[in-house]
């Protein structure tokens, strides 16, 4: 089995901190989004990963290589043209088989083993309250009977929350190749979900696989939203003399707290410097810098400084904020 993990997206609605680093690579509970990702994927031994990376991929690549083992090809996506676009890509001309395709901006709980085990082709699905934002399923007796892309008029509410497990990798590339020879597009892009359709037509079998639970990465508040749902399985709260640690919280082992409360839900990355500050509900990038603020819900970027101020910020990396 090979694992698809499409990388390459600007992430816009996360900016400024990702006009310096891919989306992929924002800090949640401790680690990257990607790392997050792979050390799932990684307990599948998949025969290889491709990572399809776009704006400053070299960074990803970078990071997977200095921190996995596993055999890992990156691809470059140079036209942003959708996720179908990405996908067929990816496949190029990898020989069929299986194949397991995980988007690299979403956190997905569930046990990879069983999904991949739960038929010859599983997507993975949750109800949402807004299906016209989604790719909807309609399912019927477990098993999809068709897929809409964004639909004005959804038929359910069980969105496609970017898993995938494909047996037949040549019959999703066959599809994928149509689309983008007749120049199908939705909402102006290839649409993965627009090839499943089409596979479905075909008379291909998908099962629906609902999922534990699904975080969308894509903007501030559903990255601190999501930081917040993998702290509370965090169990290793520090103990640091002179600042006070509320669980459940993340301080990285390089990072310096001195006369100060963090926490609860608050990751500190490594070699970040707090001092003299109140913080809560919030991520602190890698040597970054906080001092004499108190602040809550909020994102500071990598070696970003935050001097004396208050309240909700959103700083991109190496930006300065505050009173000096």
């Amino acid at each position: 089995m090979r694992v698809i993990i499409p990388a390459a997206g600007l992430g816009s609605r996360l900016r400024p901190h990702t006009h310096t680093i891919p989306k992929s690579l924002l800090h949640v509970a401790g680690k990257p989004i990607l790392g997050h990702i792979l050390d799932r994927v990684a307990q599948l031994e998949p025969e290889e990963i491709i990572v399809i990376t776009g704006f400053l991929g070299e960074m990803v690549q970078e990071y997977v290589t200095e921190h996995y083992s596993i055999k890992t090809r990156f691809v470059q996506q140079k036209e942003l043209l959708g996720l179908g676009y990405a996908v067929d890509m990816a496949l190029g001309d990898m020989p069929d088989s299986p194949v397991l395709i995980i988007l690299g901006d979403t956190i997905v709980e569930a046990d990879m083993k069983k999904f991949i085990s739960d038929g010859d082709n599983v997507l993975g699905v949750m109800p949402v309250v807004d299906p016209q934002r989604f790719g909807i399923a309609d399912v019927k007796n477990g098993k999809v009977s068709g897929l809409v892309e964004k639909p004005t008029e959804p038929k359910s509410n069980l969105a496609l929350i970017g898993l995938y497990f494909i047996k037949n990798s040549q019959m999703l590339k066959k599809h994928l190749d149509k689309i983008i020879s007749t120049d199908k597009r939705t909402k102006g892009e290839y649409q993965l979900t627009d090839a499943l359709q089409g596979m479905i037509e075909d008379k291909t079998v998908f099962n629906a696989y609902s999922v534990g639970g699904w975080f969308d990465c894509g903007k501030r508040e559903t990255l601190i939203e999501t930081n917040r749902h993998l702290l509370k399985k965090n169990k290793a709260t520090p103990s640091i003399e002179g600042s006070v640690i509320i669980p459940p919280s993340f301080v990285a082992p390089t990072a310096k707290i001195e006369s100060s409360i963090i926490g609860p839900y608050v990751s500190v990355s490594d070699g970040a410097t707090v001092k003299n500050s109140i913080i809560r509900n919030s991520i602190v990038g890698f040597e970054a810098e906080v001092k004499n603020s108190l602040l809550s819900d909020s994102l500071i970027g990598h070696r970003a400084t935050v001097i004396g101020d208050y309240g909700t910020l959103n700083v991109g990396d190496s930006s300065e904020v505050g009173h000096f």
